[in-house]
């Protein structure tokens, strides 16, 4: 095991390390330990065979390494959560509930929620109450399992131009309503950057609210330290919050093979020192 410790919990995602540790997963897992790393990501999670899952889930608890969240439903193509579709809502529900299962297999304590589409026929608040309604219906299928959702606000600018969900107080306010502990805000700063920006005094007026980061720079969506990010001041301001979650590295690599795969760890090195 490494000698490392990070500040923050980062989590890689299978992949980060294909070209230093092979495609085998659980080497990727073993080789992220050995740099330090404390947690891990797997968005796809629930579209890996259980058996996989059970191995991955036995190798994270040998490793000590805590997972972080995997994709429970989302939707960049249809209106799921802000339409009048019962059957659109029937399926999130469904999903939903798988996703508890998967959680159970591979210790999760988080799971991602994206309401997909705004509805270009329905009145905005309408859309609104209907995301709030249908989130109260999945926190009546969670509450019994310990499986907390975090809904992930998404950048329209460079990335999903029709997402119902974009800003940070737009997710504290949805998260105010539901009023449920199973219902958290998912702050990825890359795509809050793009959106609103002034990200540490959004982090502050949405704390009450936040369960779980990601991170990314941009320009790019790679590593910290590569764009206009100062991921070393934020870090630093999650810790003096004393925040003790996951920090999912949900972004690519700035250099190609081996290199960057290095230079990905020496970022975090970096931006963790302060």
């Amino acid at each position: 095991m490494s000698q490392r410790e990070f500040k923050l919990k980062y989590a890689p995602h299978y992949g980060h390390f294909a070209h230093s540790a092979g495609n085998d997963y659980l080497d990727q897992l073993k080789y992220a330990a050995d740099q330090g790393f404390a947690a891990w990501e797997d968005n796809g999670m629930p579209k890996r065979e259980v058996g996989l899952q059970k191995k991955i889930a036995a190798e994270m608890a040998r490793l000590n390494i805590e997972m972080g969240v995997f994709v429970a439903t989302g939707s960049f193509s249809d209106v799921t959560f802000a339409g009048d579709d019962e059957d659109a809502k029937q399926a999130v529900l469904k999903d939903i509930k798988a996703a508890i299962d998967v959680a159970k297999r591979v210790n999760a304590k988080w799971c991602t929620v994206v309401p997909g589409l705004y509805d270009l026929k329905l009145a905005w608040d309408y859309q609104t109450a209907n995301v709030i309604e249908l989130l109260k219906r999945c926190c009546d299928v969670l509450e019994e399992s310990g499986l907390v959702m975090v809904l992930e606000p998404l950048n329209r600018l460079t990335n999903h131009p029709r997402v119902f969900l974009a800003g940070s107080p737009q997710a504290y306010l949805i998260c105010q309503a539901v009023n449920h502990p199973c219902c958290k805000i998912l702050f990825d700063i890359y795509h809050q950057q793009i959106t609103e920006g002034n990200l540490i005094p959004n982090i502050d007026r949405c704390w009450a609210e936040i369960g779980v980061f990601q991170v990314g720079d941009t320009p790019g969506r790679k590593e910290p330290t590569t764009g206009e990010i100062n991921y070393k001041n934020v870090f630093k301001h999650l810790c003096e919050k004393n925040y003790a979650g996951i920090v999912g590295m949900e972004h690519g690599i700035s250099l190609p093979g081996k290199a960057g795969e290095d230079r990905l760890i020496q970022a975090y090195i970096e931006s963790d020192d302060f």
